[in-house]
């Protein structure tokens, strides 16, 4: 089973390096290896070694008869690009080799001594083959979720895509193969470049390995080495609303943020990625300089359009014979991979509107289409297939004479030399792609033009170059009269036009040729700069959380609610993670905003922790809130009042036999064990990687032998205790216990945690609490979280309460007649206020100086204290 090309410059079988999937570049590699013009030697300085990680190796490896390996050269624009550039600064080159029976063992051979090819001097030890030695893996992997769901689904086509969590699982195994090896060359970079500064360069390619910067980055992270990656994805990608389709959208975009730099061919595809990191991730975006924050990271997305190698394919045109006869019949040329992508149906359909509607190109104009087959054993590829050959012959048997068919359809692979007269001699190019990431068709078509004899190029605005390519005639493929109307547009435009718009799409295409795309890519990554005098890089960071950022946020939130409830966890949220939990302490300044916010009427802060309470209670030191120990089973509220769950019977013996177990066999290699009164935590923040696996394998099973669930908390295990209590119905709890059982009419709910039982309070609260995930050095690259947003350490949470103090210090408050009652002390009376529907301006909270006494009255349900001789 050997994968197709997406759309490359290779043969379908010679597949070499996946390469952009937007384009038809070429679509066969030349029978004569001299067509094949060796790469110059970049002009760029080329400073840090360099790993390129794609779908397959840069050459096509094949067995002769004997069973030996045979190297055959690929002549795609990304192999003629960037292999160069690896050879030049002794980098690697990561992928598949194509074969499923190949042995990680076997030796890749040399390139033969004639081979003039940009993969010539790769040598063989400069490249690391992904070995996936089950077939049926890289099957689901590849045909299955890269062809079947990721492919239509990026190009906007949902009704065509099929999700299946088996395929899915199959790609994340194949992306964890690919990061492994990856990491293998990676070590062996650094390694025999011990001493030198120069960090090195992975580039991921395409849709195939959206996950693999995940275990690359955290296991750099734990070796302590330092890398940086780029991710370049050939395709489009698509809006919000497509792509919260996948049910693994989180960890799809997640996976794509393990890299340092993101790049799309199109600034729109930027926009898209961005948005969907803000919406599906709660992550900080600066869209006008392109950043995004995750994890403790600001990750750059920039649009760099990749390109073709232009001198080559106008120079081949310029030396290629002539293969169609002169006449005076027009070509209209059409070169795709056969796809439903590409709008092949509704390209012929709008080809028979010109010939109804403008009769007089009949026997004068003639559809050359070039489609070349592609995964032929799917069935959607298949019907579209038949579907095509019955228009084909449906339109020729309507319009054909006999000297002249109106179509010529071409349904095989065409030698790159052939392609090359066919669009020299074409009189217009037509790229009519419903959806396509830049289609490099276009380019081709341009860079093979005759200057003084030029054709048209017409193009949909849906294919990324039609951003870009604006002296092209532009059509809708959907409006097959538009099409038919610019078919007769350009076949009659006159010379001088023809010659001024490809003038200009020459030069703009020979400035932005694949050199161009490559060398804009690693000057951005800081590996290449123009002269030694220049920084090679420069980091950019987004903008630290500011207070006036949450108003976004938050802003109606506060002000349209008449009381506040602010829910917290301690250990990663209010304080710092520390080595052990006796070294946390909460900032004085984050103390200090806790016990102003406690003295505001309309607010009430709760935290939560697995703390027990009274270690809770001496960490954080406010009075004036409550405190919810050992994730809410004890709880303690301002008044003194107190709840606390009950526990099954016999359940402190159980678990002082669980604690005793993981003190006899898990607290080894730096691990311990923590009794926290009603749960038990076993601490592994301090074990070596290389024994923490096994050591929580153990240690797991020994909470599953006592019948334990657990929470994987912070670098540490905790059991989940037999009551079905957990922080979320605990949060519920606290805020009926404070604002009645109607809490849900009158509070608004924020509530902030970073570990794992806060994300079972988020779920509860989904819809009721504007909730935050905190992530800290704990967090992974992929953080699933119920969160609405992202913030980043308990700094931007000391910043979040901080606007909270503010907006509650100086807000408007709407009091309907029937809303709740709003406290007040004035001296030592208890009273209550009441408003009718107006809006009043609290300059303070507790300050009466705006309000009249006339307005205050004892409050009906504090008899007690009305009857006591201090309200006298």
């Amino acid at each position: 089973m050997t994968p197709e090309p997406s759309e490359s410059s290779v043969a379908l079988i010679e597949k070499g390096a996946s390469e952009s999937d937007s384009s038809d570049e070429g679509l066969c590699p030349p029978d004569d290896p001299d067509l094949v013009e060796p790469q110059s030697k970049m002009p760029l300085q080329v400073t840090n070694p360099m790993i390129v990680v794609s779908n397959r190796l840069p050459f096509v490896l094949k067995r002769n008869e004997q069973g030996e390996l045979e190297r055959k050269s690929s002549a795609g624009g990304l192999v003629t690009a960037v292999a160069p550039v690896v050879v030049e600064c002794n980098g690697v080159w990561v992928g598949w080799t194509g074969l499923t029976d190949f042995n990680k063992d076997e030796k890749i051979p040399e390139s033969e001594p004639e081979d003039s090819s940009p993969t010539a001097g790769l040598r063989s030890s400069q490249t690391r083959s992904v070995c996936i030695p089950d077939s049926s893996v890289f099957d689901m992997f590849y045909n299955g979720c890269c062809n079947a769901t990721f492919w239509p689904l990026f190009h906007s086509m949902p009704d065509k895509t099929k999700f299946d969590s088996e395929t899915w699982q199959a790609y994340c195994e194949v992306n964890e193969a690919f990061a492994e090896t990856t990491l293998d060359a990676v070590r062996n970079i650094i390694k025999d470049r011990s001493g030198k500064s120069s960090v090195p360069i992975v580039w991921l390619h395409d849709y195939h390995l959206m996950l693999a910067a995940n275990t690359i980055r955290d296991t750099v992270v734990e070796e302590c080495f330092n890398i940086r990656m780029g991710f370049f994805l050939h395709i489009p990608f698509p809006s919000w609303d497509i792509i919260r389709i996948f049910p693994w959208c989180d960890i799809i975009l997640q996976g794509m943020l393990g890299c340092d730099l993101i790049g799309f061919h199109i600034e729109d595809y930027c926009l898209n990625f961005l948005d969907c990191c803000q919406r599906c991730l709660g992550c900080r975006v600066d869209k006008n300089k392109m950043l995004v924050e995750h994890c403790g990271r600001t990750v750059q997305v920039k649009a760099i359009p990749i390109g073709i190698p232009f001198d080559r394919f106008s120079n081949l045109a310029k030396v290629a014979e002539r293969i169609l006869p002169p006449s005076e019949v027009k070509v209209i040329l059409g070169v795709d991979r056969l796809d439903y992508t590409k709008g092949l149906v509704e390209r012929l359909r709008a080809f028979k509107r010109l010939l109804v509607k403008y009769p007089k190109w009949k026997e004068k104009v003639v559809l050359l289409q070039v489609a070349v087959p592609s995964r032929t054993d799917v069935t959607e590829y298949q019907e579209l297939k038949e579907e095509i050959d019955k228009l084909v012959g449906s339109i020729n048997g309507e319009f054909s004479t006999p000297a002249w068919s109106p179509i010529r359809y071409i349904y095989h692979c065409v030698r790159q030399d052939s392609l090359v007269a066919y669009y020299r001699e074409a009189a217009v190019g037509l790229v009519t792609p419903l959806r396509d990431g830049m289609n490099l068709v276009a380019k081709e078509f341009v860079a093979c033009q005759d200057d003084n004899d030029p054709g048209v190029l017409i193009l949909s605005p849906f294919a990324g170059a039609g951003g870009i390519m604006q002296e092209a005639l532009q059509v809708n493929p959907y409006e097959m009269e538009n099409v038919a109307d610019t078919l007769n547009r350009a076949l009659e435009m006159p010379l001088d036009e023809r010659q001024l718009r490809m003038f200009q799409l020459k030069k703009r295409e020979r400035r932005m040729d694949v050199d161009a795309w490559v060398q804009s890519f690693l000057h951005t990554m800081g590996a290449m700069f123009y002269d030694k005098d220049e920084s090679p890089h420069e980091e950019q960071y987004i903008e630290k959380m500011e207070v006036k950022d949450f108003d976004e946020s938050l802003g109606l939130l506060v002000d349209n609610c008449t009381k506040l409830g602010v829910i917290l966890d301690f250990d990663g949220t209010l304080s710092f993670l520390a080595r052990t939990p006796q070294l946390a302490i909460i900032p004085p300044e984050t103390r200090r905003v806790l016990e102003r916010l406690s003295n505001i009427s309309d607010c009430h802060i709760a935290i939560i922790s697995g703390r027990n309470l009274e270690d809770l209670q001496a960490k954080v030191a406010v009075e004036g809130i409550t405190y919810g120990g050992n994730h809410g089973l004890e709880i303690l509220h301002p008044d003194g009042t107190k709840f606390n769950h009950p526990m099954p019977t016999g359940y402190k013996a159980r678990l002082e036999k669980l604690e005793e177990e993981l003190r006899e066999k898990c607290t080894n290699h730096g691990a311990w064990v923590e009794p926290k009164g009603l749960l038990v935590a076993w601490h592994y923040r301090e074990v070596p990687k290389e024994k923490r696996d096994s050591l929580y394998k153990l240690a797991a099973s020994i909470y599953k032998k006592h019948g334990y669930e657990i929470f994987n908390v912070s670098k540490r295990l905790e059991n989940v205790p037999p009551v079905g209590w957990d922080r979320g119905r605990s949060s519920i709890h606290i805020l009926r216990s404070i604002f009645g059982v109607d809490w849900t009419e009158r509070v608004q709910v924020i509530y902030a945690g970073d570990s794992a039982a806060d994300e079972v309070a988020m779920e509860v609260l989904k819809g009721v609490a504007y909730t935050y995930k905190v992530i800290n050095e704990d967090s992974t690259v992929i953080t699933k979280t119920w969160a609405n947003a992202r913030l980043q350490g308990p700094d931007a949470v000391l910043t979040m309460l901080k606007y909270l103090e503010r907006k509650l210090s100086g807000r408007k408050i709407k009091v309907g007649r029937n809303s709740s009652i709003n406290a007040l002390t004035w001296g030592e009376e208890v009273v209550e206020l009441r408003f009718e529907e107006e809006e009043v301006t609290r300059e303070r909270s507790g300050s009466l100086s705006a309000l009249s006494r006339k307005n205050f009255r004892p409050r009906g349900h504090s008899q007690k204290l009305l009857a006591s001789s201090r309200f006298k």
